[in-house]
Formats: C-alpha cells, structure tokens, sequence
C-alpha cells in the first residue's frame, strides 16, 4: 500500500509540520495521529519530546522541513517571525497548505506593550501600564501608577522570568539595574532591544484562563474558564471548570472571540485573565496576555473535554470541522515538575491519568502532567489531597 492510499480519497493533507518539539508538539502528534496525520518538527534538540512521533529536522534543515510537510503550524510563541512568515508567503502562493496561526498573532504575542495596546483598542480591560525607556521613565512610571508595580522585560521572559515586582522606592534602582539591560539588548534577557513595561499593581482574587479554537471558516468553540495557581511563576494547577465563573464566561468568550476575528486567527489560543472587583465591588476580569498556540492550562481537556484542544487544533490547521468543548466532568490539572513521582502511586489515586513528557529530570523543569478526574466529583479534592502526597516537588500545595 502507498503512503498516499493510506488515507481517505477526500484527505489531501497528510502531513504537517508543527514548529517546535516539545511537549505541546508531542502531544499535538498525539491528537493527529488517530485522524490520520503524520507530523514532522523542526527542533534543534533531536531527542526532544515530539521525536516519539515524527521525523525532527533542524534548523539547519529548514529545507527539508519544509518539503517534508503541507501545512504548518507551531508550540512555541517564541517561534522566529521570519520563518513563520516564509511559511505563510509559501501558503499565500500556493505551494503549500497553510501556516496557523498567522504571523501578525505571534507579532502581538511577542510584545507585551503591542498586546495590551492591542487589548485596549479592542474594548478589552486591563491593567494600567506604561512603557519604559530609562530609569527616569521608570520614576515617572512609578510615580504615576503608584507602587507596587510589576516591571518586565515587554519581549522574552516566561514562567515568572525577567519581571521585578516593585513594592517601594528603594527597589526602583535595583528593578533597573536587573532588567535595565532589555532596553538597550545587553545581556541575554531578550532577543532584541525594546522597551520595559511597566504594569500597575492589582489585587486580584485569581487567576483564570479561556481557550478556544478557530476554523477557517471563522467558527469559533470556547471552552469554560479554568482557574490556574502558580507557584515561583511556574503553573502548578489548573481547576476545570472554575467554580463560580459563569457570570464571566460571557465576557471572557467575548474578549478571546474579538482578539482571533482580529487576528484572522486558526487554530487553538488561550487568554490568561486576572478576576479583579470594580469600583462597586463587582467582578470584572483583565487581560493578562494570549498565548498563540495550545497552552498548558488546557491540558485537562485531554480527558476532561469531549475534544481537546489538541484535537480541535488539529482540525483547525487541517480544515475539518471542529468538536465539541463541553467538560465531560470537573478535573484538575497538576504540571509536574523536577522530578518523577511513583507511577504506581499515582496511578492508584482514582481518576488520576498520567501523562509523561519523555524529559530527564531538572529543578522546576515541566517533565509531566497529571489529570484528576474521578468518576464521583465529591472525591476531586481528596484526590488531590492523595496526588500532592507523592509529588517529589509540592509546588507550594501542601501548605
């Protein structure tokens, strides 16, 4: 049998091309792979996470990447502009599929001065901030937003890093002089120069995400709020659905509908929001930032969905129909990190699936999830309980 007789007669993309390969590109692999896609990576680690499922071709073999695939998407939102742009001109002359998401929503998700500029123009609330060019601007910044105040490098930086929380006066000197250094490139705190920004200080009562997927024919599937803790930065739970959200669905599914209608945007996305209180004490939510691609707030819905992001991504970037995003049963995600737990252990704590990424073990490296989803909702919480027990790294969840 021929490669090409190995698919349905109607299917003429068979293979793509995800840029990254890492766990998300692993598991985008995993959700191909049952509707009968192959993919290949474009990854300079070869024994990374996606290897498992697919050909990895360097970036020294960017041409042979290229040929090797018919559509392309990506994990990372860090992906270089230049190569996501070559992928969309090929699409655009019709040597090739497709690249989704689009270069203009990677453009935005890499400039977290674009991002929120762009939230704002689009009706969408967030913190206040300002951008930074000096340390006098960083007084001026200061002075106006009132302290504290969050300062971060505006490109670079992820699970907690290049960001300084400025909590009095005294700190403003040493905020500069540790972040400083992405103004004028200087250092390794971002890949080229650009402004800090500066984010007013909110007290906000948690942290929640949206993911939703686009077609291409502009069909939008939402699923419910997810409420994620974090520990030094990093993202150690996800609670899904979270409870006692459903006055802000409404507006969060506006939000993240408005920014992908923007951005001509195909595939899966996530929106990270702060649920803050307004002026007469009524829960609003703001916009913390997008995250172009699958994001590892959604990984509940591998068991927890009636389709996953995974798969609906898949379906978007291949052109099928998108499924269902309604929650099978509450559940909770835990990210492992560091070290690995007993798999026994873990696997004797009813409702808990495991799912490993293949990694060797490094202080606060993400090396694994965990779903919680037993079949009797009362028992999530004690699962939990039982789970944090023999996790090697807590994550802050046993106190």
């Amino acid at each position: 049998m021929t490669t090409a007789n190995a698919y349905p007669t109607n299917q003429t993309i068979y293979t793509l091309g995800i840029l990254g390969g890492g766990q998300l590109g692993m598991m985008l692999a995993e959700a191909a792979l049952p509707l009968g896609y192959r993919c290949v990576f474009l990854e300079d680690a070869p024994n990374c996470p996606a290897s498992l499922y697919g050909e990895v071709f360097t970036s020294e073999q960017l041409e042979d990447f290229i040929a090797a695939a018919d559509v392309f998407t990506l994990e990372f939102e860090n992906t270089p502009i230049d190569t996501v742009t070559r992928l969309q001109q090929l699409s655009d002359n019709g040597k090739k599929q497709g690249m989704f998401p689009p270069p203009l929503a990677l453009e935005v998700a890499q400039d977290r001065l674009r991002e929120k500029t762009l939230f704002n123009q689009l009706n969408i609330q967030t913190v206040p901030f300002q951008s930074v060019n000096s340390k006098q601007e960083l007084y001026v910044a200061c002075a106006e937003l009132g302290l504290p105040l969050v300062l971060k490098t505006s490109r670079g930086g992820y699970d907690g890093k290049g960001q300084f929380v400025i909590k009095t006066d005294a700190d403003i000197d040493q905020a500069w002089y540790e972040l400083g250094d992405a103004v004028t490139g200087k250092g390794n705190l971002t890949p080229t120069p650009a402004p800090l920004i500066a984010e007013g200080f909110i007290n906000f009562s948690r942290e929640v995400s949206i993911i939703a997927t686009r077609a291409q024919d502009g069909s939008i599937r939402c699923y419910d709020l997810v409420e994620n803790h974090h520990h030094n930065g990093i993202l150690a739970t996800s609670h899904a659905p979270a409870v006692g959200t459903s006055h802000l669905l409404p507006t969060a599914k506006a939000a993240i509908e408005t920014l992908m209608t923007h951005l001509d945007y195909v595939g899966t996305m996530a929106l990270e929001l702060f649920v803050t209180k307004d002026a007469n004490d009524k829960d609003i939510i703001l916009a913390n930032e997008i995250a172009p691609r699958v994001h590892n707030s959604g990984h509940w819905s591998i068991e927890g969905a009636v389709t996953s992001q995974f798969e609906n991504h898949i379906r978007a970037v291949v052109g099928l129909p998108l499924g269902d995003t309604d929650n099978v049963y509450p559940s909770i995600m835990v990210n492992v990190l560091g070290n690995y737990p007993s798999l026994i252990e873990v696997l004797a704590i009813d409702g808990a699936h495991y799912h490993t990424y293949h990694k060797q073990e490094r202080d606060d490296r993400k090396i694994a999830h965990i779903t919680l989803m037993p079949n009797d909702v009362t028992n999530l919480e004690p699962a939990l309980e039982q789970l944090v027990r023999v996790l090697p790294n807590k994550m802050g969840l046993d106190t």
